[in-house]
Order: C-alpha cells, then structure tokens, then sequence
C-alpha cells in the first residue's frame, strides 16, 4: 500500500491511503490503534502519528483523549439547486475557501453533450477544492470564441461565471440540469484522491443567454462524501384537492 522508494513522505503516503479507507467505507466511525496501524504499515510510531496528525489538521480524523482516533463528521457541501451558483459561491457559502487548478484548455472535437456548438469547441477542465482538498472536476464547453477570450484570464484562480458576466458580457440568464452517478475514469480518481472505478456524481448542464442560446455546456463529476445537491419543493394545490 505504500513504497519506500517513492519521494513522497512514507506518513503522507499513509495519509491517503487511510482518507481513501475512509471515503471507501472501510473505516466509518475510528481508524485502528497507533499499534495496529504501525504493523499494517510497518512503520515506526512516529510515522504513524505524523500521518494521524496530519489527517487531524486536515479535519479528516479526529481525537478523542482516552477513547481513541474518530472519523470527523465533517457537512458535505450542500449546492441548492434552485439557483445557478458557480463553485466558487457555493463554497464560500458552507464557510469554505474554494480553489481550482486548471487540468486542460483547448479546442476539442464537439461530443454529444455539447453538440450544438459544432463539430469544434473550447474545453476547460479544471480540479476543484475546498480547503485544500480535492472535490469535483469541472468540464466546461464554449464556443471556440467564447474560449479563445477566457482563455486570456487566469484560469487556475478566476470564476468563470465572473468573467462571463462581467469581462465578456455575457448574461447567464437560466439552464437546465441532470443528476446522475457514474464510475470515475482511472485520471480522474487521481486527482480526487478515490479508489478508480468509484461512483461519483454527475451533473450535466447547459446555460443559455438572454436571448435563449445556449453559451455553455457543463460537467461536473463530484465526491458524494464531500458534495450533494438540494432542492426545495411544494406539492401543487391543484393535486391537494385531488
């Protein structure tokens, strides 16, 4: 599970392993003994604690004095869904510091989400965090112009939101969603720190401008440990007096 030949740090390694433990369901409620953990790894304790230590301070793990090392329950991020929120304001929202490292910008072969763009458009794909630790995944699909110009920003730190209403002018005005699960790709569980093959959730999406057309297409692949979305209803009266 870990190697002492890679340059990463043996108690890092330790680190994510049990964070993938835990997001996996191995571990629900404590993480085994400074004991245990230490002949699981064969590590000294001072290895082991560093590693609990630091998943501790990451508000992964916490202690609890004479009963042992627990799983923090920690409110996953709630996005509701009766407004269009960028990331960045839904985790601002929880109390949060949100982030973004960008994976891709390009052009790309249009696909069947964004097919109304052409047989080209403008892809940017980016790794989202909240305090530092890796959330969801962001595909966004333009067309070629509207990408060409975003791509002139800073797109490691910028809302794209922001920048779509605000630099280019563009009026995000309503857009449609689809919530789904589906297995993460190999890559992309790296990046969220998941075992591959994970179930994740999926949010399909296009927005339209103030004149109904359509100005991006969207998707966002997230850890159901860490996110989930919310919807307020209210039943029709029209079916009460049914």
């Amino acid at each position: 599970m870990i190697d002492a030949e890679l340059p990463i740090p043996l108690h890092i390694q330790i680190g994510n392993v049990l964070e993938k433990q835990i997001y996996n369901g191995t571990y629900t409620d404590k993480i085994p003994s400074e004991r245990d953990l230490m002949d699981m790894f064969s590590v000294s304790r001072t290895t082991v604690r560093e590693a609990v230590t630091k998943l501790v301070q990451d508000g992964v793990l916490k202690k609890i004095h004479g009963k042992g090392t627990f799983i923090a329950e920690k409110p996953p991020i709630e996005e509701w869904l009766s407004s269009l929120n960028s990331f960045t304001d839904t985790v601002k929202r929880m109390g949060m510091k949100p982030g973004s490292k960008l994976l891709f910008a390009g052009k790309q072969k249009a696909d069947t989400l964004a097919h109304f763009f052409g047989e080209e458009l403008y892809t940017i794909k980016r790794l989202r965090y909240a305090d530092a630790k890796p959330v969801a995944i962001e595909k966004h699909y333009y067309p070629i112009q509207v990408g060409l110009e975003l791509q002139t920003y800073n797109l490691n730190n910028a809302t794209i939101y922001d920048l779509l209403e605000n630099e280019l002018h563009i009026t995000l005005t309503e857009a449609e969603q689809f919530i789904s699960t589906e297995k993460v790709i190999k890559a992309d569980a790296v990046h969220l720190n998941i075992e591959p093959s994970s179930q994740v959730l999926s949010a399909e999406r296009v927005i339209y401008d103030q004149y109904g057309e359509p100005i991006e297409a969207y998707q966002g692949l997230y850890r159901p440990d860490m996110y989930r979305f919310r919807i307020k209803t209210r039943r029709d009266s029209r079916q009460r007096r049914g």
